[in-house]
Order: structure tokens, then C-alpha cells, then sequence
């Protein structure tokens, strides 16, 4: 289904990260709010992403792209908590902020180009 799709495929990948992150986090350091937070929002931004190829218009596409934009926002405040508050380290931490903000980048680019074309 992400086969041709990066950002369905890159936003996939991130989710399973984040699924492996949570359950580290669980068995490992015996956190469980604020990994549950980030499982929510990890893995809502390829949902989201997913849920935007069968998109009814346009403006539909745009909204879902948009929340999965939303959704990586505070993903990346749920990791820089965890972060900061000592739950994972700064080889972790870099690499998983910068797979988010990879993400983040190239939605904002299709959101941009996608509202452009509409003129």
C-alpha cells in the first residue's frame, strides 16, 4: 500500500520506532504516561497520512495532512519531555527527533505545494 507513497512509508517506519520506544519504555524504565503519549501521537501521524490517500477532495487532503502535521508537533514535545527528563539518551533522542522533524519538513512541504496548486 506505501509502496510509491514516501510519506506513508516514512511516517510507517516512525510509527514502528515509536512502537519499539514504547514498549523500552515500559519494560525498561517502568514509564507509562508519558510513553503511552508518545504511542498516541507517533503513530496517529502515519494514520493520518494513511487516512489522506482516500481523501474526499482537496481541501479533505490538506486537513488530514494537516493534523498529521499537528499530530508530529507534539510528538516532538512528548520526546524532548522524555528527553529532558533523563527517560532516553541523547544518541536516542537525536535520532528519533530527527526522523520527527524529517517528517514534519516534508508535510509541510505537501501541504505547501498542494494549496499552491490550487491557485
Amino acid at each position: 500500500m506505501n509502496k510509491g507513497n514516501p510519506i506513508a512509508e516514512l511516517t510507517k517506519q516512525f510509527a514502528l520506532r515509536i512502537i519499539k520506544m514504547n514498549n523500552y519504555l515500559k519494560e525498561e524504565k517502568k514509564e507509562y504516561v508519558l510513553s503511552k503519549q508518545l504511542l498516541r501521537s507517533g503513530t496517529s501521524i502515519g494514520a493520518n497520512v494513511r487516512e489522506s490517500i482516500y481523501a474526499q477532495s482537496r481541501a479533505d487532503f490538506i486537513s488530514k495532512m494537516s493534523i498529521a502535521l499537528k499530530e508530529s508537533s507534539e510528538t516532538e514535545y512528548w520526546i524532548e519531555l522524555l528527553h529532558e527528563s533523563g527517560l532516553i539518551d541523547d544518541r536516542t533522542f537525536d535520532s528519533i527527533f530527527d526522523d520527527n522533524s524529517k517528517i514534519s519538513a516534508t508535510l509541510i512541504n505537501i501541504i505547501k505545494k498542494t494549496k499552491e496548486s490550487e491557485k
